[in-house]
């Protein structure tokens, strides 16, 4: 019978040790806010132009919504981080980061274009309806997460710069919906494993009779190692067309 070492006591594989400031670098989810603002990068790519102030407004813009809010009301919602930040400081975070990204939006609307609109109003309505599950959790599910976490930020990065819909920017936001998709399920086991699962029990008996423990390490280790790599390859990919792209 075999338990989890202490360093999977963690709730993820980012987590840092609970309390104070930590808690709020936790809560950040930094290797999956930089791989979800990476899609709105990717998007951008593959605009015809690529304006550095409406990237960076719309970099902005998903950094308050998805890095602070979406991820504050998701500890609101359950505390899958185990952070003791109070709720009010959640909220508020949650809140006031959303109002910023919308308010980065509507400005957006006002210099840019107006048909940015519904992609604003789209936004603001997906961090709520996802994070704190609403209409019975209809939209917390695999295909929500990947259209609203992947396909919507890369299309918003393409579109706030191309202002029209082109091939290119619907295929790009195809491949960071089945990118978030891939994301989503390696995730979900892995967070299984640390939050969920008291003990492992079993072995692996390979054909050349090697016998192989199972531990919660064994198990989370590839998953985990798969997203590290994931996440820090799509990073660098988007620096470097958005490199070459300016």
């Amino acid at each position: 019978m075999a338990t989890a070492p202490r360093e999977l006591d963690r709730p993820a594989f980012y987590a840092l040790r609970s309390g104070g400031w930590r808690d709020l670098v936790t809560l950040f989810h930094p290797p999956y806010t930089a791989w979800h603002l990476s899609y709105v990068a990717l998007g951008a790519a593959a605009a015809p132009t690529v304006y550095a102030d409406r990237l960076g407004a719309a970099l902005g813009a998903f950094l308050l919504a998805v890095g602070v809010s979406a991820h504050a009301l998701d500890e609101v919602n359950g505390r899958p981080l185990q952070t003791h930040l109070k709720r009010w400081t959640l909220v508020s975070l949650a809140v006031v980061s959303l109002v910023g990204a919308v308010g980065i939006g509507v400005a957006g609307t006002i210099v840019v274009s107006p048909l940015l609109t519904p992609l604003v109003l789209a936004g603001a309505l997906l961090v709520p309806a996802y994070n704190l599950e609403l209409a019975h959790g209809r939209f917390h599910s695999d295909l929500w997460f990947a259209l609203a976490w992947g396909g919507f930020p890369a299309f918003t990065g393409y579109f706030v710069n191309a202002l029209t819909i082109r091939p290119a920017g619907v295929l790009v936001a195809a491949a960071c919906c089945l990118l978030s998709a891939a994301q989503r399920r390696l995730s979900t086991p892995a967070r299984e494993l640390r939050r969920h699962t008291a003990q492992v029990s079993g072995q692996q008996r390979l054909t050349d009779g090697q016998v192989i423990d199972l531990t919660k390490a064994r198990l989370s280790g590839p998953l985990e190692a798969a997203l590290t790599a994931m996440w820090l390859a799509l990073v660098l990919l988007a620096a470097g067309l958005i490199a070459v792209r300016l």
